[in-house]
């Protein structure tokens, strides 16, 4: 992973799990239902935008360097785990 995109996500992740022990306190504190769910989908929404940069790095990088190598195998390597990853991110 890229340096850039490593301390972008880092840095993300770190919220993340700050909104995570705030949605704990929440169900602890008997917060409203729709209130906790609220919180519940901002914490998946940045989730994915995680992902999304993740994503973005490993094609620039990782499935683009198989592509300039030539070497088959390690293309069809990268471009099957990415169509896996993706198709799994669906259901």
């Amino acid at each position: 992973m890229q340096q850039d995109t490593k301390k972008v996500c880092v840095s993300r992740l770190n919220r993340i799990e700050g909104q995570v022990r705030g949605l704990a306190k929440m169900v602890e504190g008997d917060r409203y239902c729709i209130d906790v769910v609220n919180q519940v989908q901002a914490v998946i929404a940045a989730l994915k935008k995680v992902e999304g940069e993740i994503l973005k790095d490993h094609i620039a990088h990782c499935v683009e360097h198989a592509i300039r190598s030539g070497d088959k195998k390690a293309q069809r390597e990268k471009v099957s785990e990415l169509v896996e990853t993706l198709a799994r991110a669906r259901s």
